[in-house]
This record gives C-alpha cells, structure tokens and sequence, in this order.
C-alpha cells in the first residue's frame, strides 16, 4: 500500500481535502472522554490535526515515511512510523497500551488494512465498553455538469488502474465488515453521510488527480492518464483558461461503532 502513494506524497498533501468540522463534532459527541485517539492510516496528519483541536493526545500511525515527513507537527500529536504487519506486542510498546485509546480512526485508510488483524488491535486498545472506532472515505468530487461529464469519463476510463479496494469505497464500505455496535443514538454503524469542500482552480485539481493512486500505477505502465488532449478537455469546460477558482465538492461517509458489552464478552 505504501509504494501507491510514496511517490506523489507532496501531490497527496497539497490537492486532498480537510474534513469537515460537522464530522469531528458527530463522533466527539457520541464518546464520554476525550484524552487519547489513535488514528491509522494517518497519511500526511490530515484527520491527525483536526483531532488533535479536540481531543488531549493523538498518536498517529503510518506504513509511509514519506507521507509522515510531510505532517505538520504539534506538541499533542505523536507520529509513528509503523511495519505493515503491526504485532499485539509491538501495538501496545509503540502506540497504546491495552485499554487505553477513547477514539480510534481511520480516515481514507480502511479499506486498505488486514481487517481481522486490525480488528483485534483495535478491541484491544479501545477503552471498554464506550471506545470508538470511527472509519471515514470520501468519494469521487463535483464540480458543475460540464466539469464532472469530462471527469466521469476520465475516471470511468481509469477503472482498470484502481486497486481492487476502491470498489469497497465506491460502494460506501457497505460490503465491508464491520464488526462493532451501534453508537449512543443511532440505529445502525452507519454510513452517515457529510461532505467537504475545496476550492481549486484546474491546475489543483489536476494535481488532485495525479495524487490517485491509479495515476502512478498507470504511469507506472507507460500510460499518461492526463494527455495533452485530456487537458484540454477539462481546459475548454473549465473556462477562464483555468485559472477560475471553483468549489469542488466531496461527499463523504462514515462508519462509526462501539466496542460495547457484548463484543468485549465475545472477546474474552
């Protein structure tokens, strides 16, 4: 997983999204502490930063040492860089003791993890019966008609260069297990739909799309999935050659669950 994004780490920082504060908001208000979270995946300390305005400590974790370089520090925010195969023992010695995490995340990150394995490190740090385990992705952006019929077709056309975890994520993580009970005052583990927003003229939102993954598999094969023709396209629908800042729009959804009595109990 590291190799897909080593490559355009800086790209990955500069185009992606923030999330936005209503998603933070949701999943503080379903947990009774908020001193540690321990957030996987953590890329570039995107979700990392926001969380670190709420909650007294975060650790954050990831296979890449390139993305972790690029992360912006803080005195609450731990960065670790972890093996991709992480043991209950290294677990508890490098991130979290047993028991002791309120919060673990996992933004645009867990469709890519061994989720068995993950699972049980995650039952395994979160404070019981109430820790959370909140797990996030965004899809494909909006623009306005013109702009999304060029990138529908684009992104259509790029199909053959995806991982096969993107499919989890286009269908929403519906498919995906999901092992954990229902938050205070909610009726399922979701998804729970929100969106952000970022405003890009083209050239950003080209870097956006060379910051996909299937953008360096692809290259990787020789193809160019931007030609010169390409961007021409999303030049003319564009207009103002570009340079015009629109608001590209990213729909988001969430999965959130408790590790509850019952798991604990199914656990031991």
């Amino acid at each position: 997983m590291a190799d897909l994004f080593n490559k355009q780490a800086e790209k990955y920082a500069e185009a992606r999204p923030t999330y936005p504060a209503e998603l933070f908001d949701f999943i503080a208000s379903k947990m009774p502490r908020h001193d540690l979270v321990w957030d996987v995946g953590t890329g570039n300390g995107q979700a990392a930063v926001q969380l670190a305005e709420i909650y007294k400590n975060v650790v954050a974790t990831d296979v890449s040492r390139q993305q972790l370089n690029l992360a912006r520090k803080l005195p609450n925010i731990r960065y670790v860089h972890t093996p991709g195969s992480l043991s209950l023992y290294e677990l508890h010695i490098d991130v979290a003791p047993p028991d002791s995490v309120d919060l673990v995340t996992a933004a645009q990150a867990l469709h890519w993890f061994g989720l068995p394995l993950f699972y049980e490190q995650v039952r395994s740090v979160l404070r019981k019966p109430d820790g959370i385990i909140a797990a996030w992705s965004y899809l494909e952006p909006t623009v306005d008609p013109a702009v999304d019929a060029v990138f529908s077709s684009l992104y259509n056309w790029s199909q053959p260069y995806w991982a096969p975890q993107r499919k989890i994520v286009d269908d929403r993580y519906q498919d995906l297990e999901f092992p954990f009970e229902p938050v205070q005052g909610e009726p399922s583990t979701g998804p729970f739909d929100f969106f952000t927003e970022k405003k890009m003229n083209l050239s950003l939102f080209l870097k956006y799309i060379r910051s996909w993954s299937a953008y360096q598999t692809a290259k990787e094969k020789g193809v160019e999935m931007l030609p010169d023709e390409t961007v021409a396209d999303f030049r003319k629908v564009w207009g103002s050659d570009g340079e015009e800042v629109k608001t590209v729009r990213f729909p988001i959804f969430l999965m959130i669950g408790k590790v509850g009595v019952n798991l604990v109990d199914a656990g031991n």
